[in-house]
């Protein structure tokens, strides 16, 4: 089980997606303008929530490849 944020802020990706981090992951901490999407036993469940809750949302390419579409 890992804890996930949704970074509000779409400018520094190219697809203008919003990317799904885990805690472990890197870009994690340096999310400013973010919501929380809790924890999930997978970051396609955290990616789903962030897609419902509104965002065009997608994994990072960094902690969650699986779920990054590119």
């Amino acid at each position: 089980m890992n804890n996930y944020r949704v970074n509000k802020n779409t400018s520094s990706n190219p697809n203008g997606d919003n990317e799904v981090h885990k805690d472990t992951c890197r870009h994690y901490n340096e999310l400013l303008n973010y919501e929380s999407l809790g924890t999930h036993s997978s970051c396609s469940s955290a990616v789903s929530l962030a897609n419902r809750n509104g965002y065009k949302a997608d994994g990072c390419k960094n902690c969650i490849p699986e779920c990054n579409k590119g």
